[in-house]
């Protein structure tokens, strides 16, 4: 009796998991819709949507015209059911976002980061700071966070202290989970920078409606998140997408990780800088930070920045079509702040270089398109994190005794 029980809740709890999910991404959408897309009954349908109505999880959205009958009523995720926080762990600073779930960020904080090997306490303080300070801005009360993701360079292990290396970083085996989860009570969830990049792309930008892809990130350093037949390919221990490490000239630059010849010791934001000062007398580009010197190249008209840039759209294409003739993916979205900058002014360079380097049919197979969500998208898909877990739990209401009710605090729109 009890193990059918158990099987009923458990079925109840997968129903509502493809209803929320569906809802979440595709919505607003009305129980005739949920019905027809997901093959449950509509007694089914309406028996759970009630069921998250009456937890407010989910909201009816206005309606619509139906053929002969009644208007049908549109559902979406209340907005303010709770709330999401997502953190980039980048090389130059830590990003903290504020969302609800609609996905509408309301507010923001960033913490610069100037030591080549930033320590992790510190950016386990930047992170915990940050959380405290994005909802205070909003109003948002910390109870009503239904958690807070963090992306990070290098392999996370997929374990509750999230232990993260980070090469590049010198992050060997840090507990960066352990480490957040002793400063607070919110649900924590630690992965690869460019695999949340990639799941937000995929879900909410250039990504959206292909089974089959690749999103590249280019900042400082270099990775992609693989996308196979819907389902983001982590490898046997979570470390598949260090596309940045794979060698693309033998015995060539060293890289920050210490082997030679790898993509990002000639795309890499920090590498390309280093080039340009190598061929222009060590004189570097201008600019107070990264970011800004590597903007300041790409406007440049001079000779030497012009050779620098030329080659490093030759390299990122050589990159790319390793990329398309590994995986044929029906699409490349490129990302990443410097692949945004880069991207911007000379995608069609790209795409040559490219087609000069891949096999004809997989490239014609294959679209290369630039990020749609912009430099934020890493923390955005970071705030997905927890999001992920409230959709395969089903939503399941959390002890209505201590749960609290939307927060309508000042600064909740943006």
């Amino acid at each position: 009796m009890d193990a059918r029980r158990t099987t009923v809740r458990d079925m109840r709890r997968a129903n509502r998991s493809v209803l929320l999910t569906r809802i979440w991404l595709d919505g607003p959408l009305s129980r005739h819709e949920l019905g027809r897309s997901t093959a449950l009954s509509l007694a089914s349908v309406s028996n759970l949507v009630g069921e998250m109505i009456n937890e407010g999880l989910v909201e009816e959205a206005g309606s619509v015209e139906s053929d002969g009958g009644r208007p049908r009523v549109l559902l979406r995720v209340a907005p303010g059911y709770g709330y999401l926080v997502g953190a980039d762990v980048g090389e130059t600073r830590v990003q903290v976002e504020l969302f609800d779930l609609s996905m509408t960020a309301l507010a923001k904080a960033e913490y610069p980061i100037t030591a080549a090997d930033p320590d992790p306490g510190r950016v386990a303080a930047h992170l915990r700071h940050g959380l405290a300070a994005v909802t205070e801005q909003a109003g948002v009360d910390p109870a009503a966070v239904l958690g807070f993701g963090v992306a990070v360079a290098g392999t996370v292990e997929r374990t509750a202290d999230a232990v993260v290396h980070a090469q590049t970083l010198g992050w060997d085996g840090v507990p960066l989970g352990a480490m957040l989860r002793a400063g607070t009570d919110v649900p924590v969830h630690v992965d690869n920078g460019a695999k949340t990049l990639g799941q937000a792309e995929m879900w909410f930008g250039a990504g959206r409606g292909v089974r089959h892809a690749v999103v590249a990130l280019v900042g400082s350093g270099v990775g992609a998140s693989v996308v196979a037949d819907g389902v983001g390919y982590r490898g046997a221990h979570s470390s598949a997408g260090e596309w940045g490490h794979t060698t693309i000239v033998y015995g060539g630059r060293r890289c920050r990780c210490g082997n030679l010849g790898c993509l990002e010791a000639y795309v890499g934001a920090e590498a390309v800088l280093d080039r340009f000062r190598q061929a222009n007398r060590g004189r570097p580009a201008p600019g107070a930070d990264e970011e800004t010197a590597f903007g300041e190249l790409l406007r440049s008209t001079g000779r030497t920045a012009s050779r620098v840039v030329d080659e490093t759209v030759g390299y990122l294409g050589a990159g790319v079509a390793n990329l398309v003739n590994l995986f044929n993916p029906e699409r490349v979205v490129l990302g990443g702040w410097a692949g945004l900058a880069l991207g911007e002014r000379h995608l069609p360079a790209i795409r040559e270089a490219t087609a000069r380097h891949a096999l004809r049919q997989p490239y014609a197979q294959t679209s290369i398109e630039l990020c749609r969500l912009g430099p934020d998208a890493v923390a955005m898909g970071a705030a997905t994190l927890p999001m992920t877990r409230l959709l395969r739990d089903g939503g399941v209401p959390r002890d209505p005794a201590t749960r609290p009710g939307p927060v309508w605090g000042p600064g909740r729109r943006h």
